[in-house]
């Protein structure tokens, strides 16, 4: 299975530690150069920078137009990728993880990242290798540094932005309702920035794991931005309704001792 890692150019730090992580664990991969702020002008952030429930910063178009490269690639190829944010840190499942779910049927994404939030998942589960389960993941809102996309699925992702705009990756990929997802448990991938709250012994520099979008000083907008809010939360909340009938919101399992730890 391809592997592709979004990374800036100038984030060296980053670069390595996937190098390092990832030769270790014996995969082959790929660095996506990353889109950076440089690279979106005033004329494109404008463009789309209103598209979502509040305005989008540049970093924010960026990361989203970073990830749509990675899909495209995924369409380009004709195979499923996993795609990894260049600050996940990954378990060693992951190598048997994918040999398994590469010649997956029926799916257009598998998660494999956990964010200390609860997710809809399917009360069944289909047994993989390295004692994990698959479970139909039905809503999610825990980031995207770590996901399998089969081609099918990546196609909906680029047709869902013609019909919605763009999002935050993660947000674009949740308001993809026709996304036929999976959730992989125990989870093999956290952000760095999670390690604390899992248990994990945080052993990297501040500056690998602390985000490069910065979540302070977001704009909430006008009484627009305000009415597509309130319009959003009303669908999301008659959407969990419907899913409470065949679902369960939960958190998803985390094995820390499956994290490779220096």
């Amino acid at each position: 299975m391809n592997i592709f890692v979004i990374n800036l150019e100038n984030s060296v730090e980053r670069r390595n530690f996937q190098q390092e992580q990832l030769f270790a664990l014996k995969l082959d991969f790929e660095f996506l150069d990353a889109i950076s702020t440089t690279d979106v002008s005033t004329t494109i952030h404008k463009q789309y920078c209103q598209d979502w429930q509040r305005p989008l910063k540049a970093t924010e178009v960026a990361c989203y137009f970073s990830h749509r490269c990675a899909w495209n690639k995924v369409i380009q190829s004709n195979q499923p990728a996993l795609i990894l944010e260049d600050d996940a840190l990954l378990s060693k499942c992951v190598p048997e993880l994918l040999a398994n779910l590469s010649d997956k049927k029926s799916i257009d994404l598998v998660n494999l990242e956990n964010r200390s939030r609860k997710k809809f998942i399917s009360k069944s589960n289909v047994l993989l290798e390295c004692n994990s389960k698959l479970l139909r993941l039905y809503q999610d809102r825990t980031g995207a540094a770590g996901y399998i996309l089969y081609p099918n699925g990546a196609k909906k992702l680029i047709q869902c932005e013609k019909r919605k705009g763009i999002a935050l990756a993660d947000a674009h990929i949740t308001a993809c309702n026709s996304i036929k997802a999976y959730q992989v448990e125990p989870a093999p991938i956290i952000q760095l920035d999670q390690c604390n709250y899992y248990g994990l012994n945080n052993i990297y520099p501040e500056k690998i794991f602390t985000s490069t979008i910065d979540n302070c000083n977001n704009l909430q907008g006008n009484l627009y931005f305000r009415i597509k809010r309130v319009y959003f939360q009303i669908k999301l909340g008659l959407r969990q309704l419907l899913l409470i009938t065949k679902s369960e919101r939960r958190y998803v399992k985390l094995k820390k001792e499956d994290f490779l730890q220096k």
